[in-house]
């Protein structure tokens, strides 16, 4: 299943990134903590060179808590600073200002020996769409200072938010990059729904979520779809068993038929909610044998 999504207006957002930078002190990039490396723009690492780091996998109640654990090690070792929260129950933020101050203290410390006392960081709030930037800026902010959906690309331009006398938020758009070099990226997106679902086989999406899950999740999906009227099977096909959730979930065509199209819908949806269970769909381990 070949997915490419690389809208004009992204290219427009990049160039303004880039013009951007150069005002701020730190890139905050959020990732989505159920594919850390997929929701990963490698554009990010160029446009922030020589600019502190920190990294927030957002949506970690969504996922695998003791993958959780593996990546934030992964990424610390690679010298970034990295926090897991949940942006829309607030959990974990408490902590972002003090690591903000932590990753900026030479900053800090240089603005002081200058005479420059208690100028705000300076802060680029960078990530795929639909990973939660509006969301955790809003939660951090303790208000609503920028638009919010569930849609990738809500946030169209760029804005400022002073959220105390230490920090200073820019707002991004959300940007890919114009080609997946790895096409499980591009599934993983897809899966997550950071890719426009109208350009999407929903159908082709949900059978190859099935077999990732049932394949890393042994007993998840019976374990959601079994109930005492409705007998239900991991085994065969991922195609039959997308089927069985059709069946489970009542989801009938004209005619009585099965209708696969709805079911599909829906099991991304319980994915996407984490109402499947927690899932993390990236492997640190094959990252670091792919490393090696």
């Amino acid at each position: 299943m070949q997915i490419q999504w690389y809208p004009g207006h992204m290219t427009k957002a990049k160039r303004q990134m880039q013009e951007d930078i150069k005002l701020i002190d730190l890139i905050i990039e959020l990732l989505d903590a159920r594919a850390p490396l997929a929701s990963r723009n490698p554009d990010i690492d160029e446009l922030g060179k020589n600019k502190y780091r920190l990294i927030l996998m957002n949506k970690a109640d969504l996922s695998d808590e003791e993958k959780n654990r593996e990546w934030s090690s992964f990424f610390r070792e690679k010298g970034y600073a990295v926090v897991s929260l949940d942006a829309r129950s607030r959990a974990g933020m408490k902590q972002i200002t003090s690591v903000i101050m932590e990753v900026c203290k030479e900053k800090i410390e240089r603005d002081r020996k200058r005479g420059i006392i208690n100028r705000p960081v300076r802060a680029m709030v960078v990530g795929i769409p639909n990973v939660g930037k509006s969301t955790f800026i809003n939660s951090y902010a303790g208000r609503a200072c920028t638009k919010t959906g569930n849609k990738p690309g809500v946030t169209k331009g760029k804005q400022w938010i002073r959220l105390n006398k230490n920090v200073e938020l820019l707002d991004t758009p959300g940007i890919l990059w114009p080609k997946f070099e790895d096409q499980n990226v591009g599934l993983f997106l897809a899966f997550l729904g950071s890719i426009n679902d109208e350009i999407l086989n929903k159908d082709e999406l949900a059978v190859e979520l099935i077999e990732r899950i049932r394949r890393d999740y042994p007993g998840m999906l019976t374990s959601r779809y079994q109930s005492e009227e409705s007998q239900f099977s991991e085994e065969g096909p991922a195609s039959f068993v997308l089927l069985g959730i059709a069946r489970a979930r009542k989801c009938v065509a004209k005619g009585g038929e099965p209708d696969y199209a709805k079911a599909a819908v829906l099991f991304l949806d319980e994915f996407r909610s984490g109402r499947l269970g927690r899932i993390t769909l990236e492997n640190v381990l094959i990252e670091k044998q792919n490393e090696g």
